[in-house]
């Protein structure tokens, strides 16, 4: 594909998943990915002697090889047309992230808890891992803002920051890792051999983009008038306290930003206890996190186009 066609793909897709979201999920190749990952992880129980490191990297190169051909064999069917090519690479692109998703969801959460804080640690079990049941109103509100957060460098910046490196496929990928991550990337007797390899790659992969998402989130803080001088210090100071050696930075940068504190108990403090944890705390995160996106597309488009025309 002429590396010419990314910008307007990007952000194409970008406009097309703001607007309508997700794909059907019959359809959607995240949900089928699932699918797949669930169905062989259920196989591997049956089969004790599945249960190895070797068989994790064999499924995750299966699986990526299998989904960059389908991606690659759908764009190369409609290479005869360049409006064609760009408008269908542009909808399988926008499959590989959620800002409409991770939006509304985060929103979702914050109504319930004006209503309901059972219904609000439901809705807040489907964003997170972690088990909810009993979980306090600032224990929510706190989740809530991590996922954000950590989402924009998985749900966002990765992909498109592979999509400019390897161009569509690179941004399918990169989600059939980060999917693959989040499904089996556990450390528990289950998962912890077939998940080892995927989510060594994961970390590997978000590696750049988590540490350039904390940067802009302090940048985004500049531009709303929140603390960017200590985001900027809480993400030094706490980004890798944090299991993961990447979430960190964004969680941390943000958790300055907004002079909060986001706990997971047992787990990891990032930030100080500066404002009290409320509601209207989640709306001050999906502004920031709107901001930091905006400015990463315009900074990445901006250094693409630059590169284009040096090259070119």
């Amino acid at each position: 594909m002429d590396h010419t066609l990314l910008i307007p793909i990007i952000l194409i897709a970008v406009t097309i998943d703001i607007l309508f979201g997700e794909l059907p999920s019959n359809i959607h190749p995240v949900v089928l990915m699932g699918k797949i990952i669930e169905y062989f992880n259920n196989f591997k129980e049956k089969h004790s002697s599945l249960d190895s490191r070797l068989t994790g990297v064999i499924l995750t190169i299966f699986l990526i090889l299998t989904f960059s051909g389908i991606f690659s064999l759908i764009i190369w069917f409609f290479r005869f047309n360049y409006l064609f090519l760009i408008l269908i690479s542009s909808l399988l692109l926008s499959t590989t992230f959620s800002i409409k998703l991770l939006f509304s969801s985060a929103d979702n959460v914050k109504a319930d808890l004006s209503h309901d804080l059972i219904k609000a640690r439901k809705s807040l079990s489907y964003l997170v891992s972690r088990d909810t049941s009993q979980l306090s109103q600032e224990n929510i509100i706190s989740a809530v803002i991590e996922t954000l957060t950590e989402n924009i460098t998985d749900s966002v910046v990765s992909p498109i920051f592979y999509t400019f490196i390897l161009g569509v496929i690179g941004g399918i990928a990169y989600r059939v890792v980060n999917t693959l991550d989040a499904m089996i990337g556990y450390k528990n007797p289950k998962n912890i051999n077939i998940g080892w390899f995927p989510a060594k790659l994961d970390d590997v992969l978000n590696y750049l983009p988590a540490r350039i998402t904390g940067i802009l989130i302090v940048v985004a803080s500049i531009i709303i008038k929140l603390n960017w001088k200590n985001a900027y210090k809480i993400m030094i100071r706490d980004a890798k306290k944090t299991p993961s050696p990447n979430s960190g930075y964004p969680m941390s940068a943000a958790a300055g930003a907004l002079g909060i504190q986001l706990v997971k108990p047992g787990y990891y403090f990032l930030g100080d206890d500066i404002n009290h944890l409320k509601s209207e705390t989640i709306t001050e995160t999906i502004l920031l996190a709107k901001i930091t996106i905006i400015l990463f597309l315009i900074i990445s488009n901006s250094l693409f186009f630059l590169l284009i025309i040096l090259l070119y």
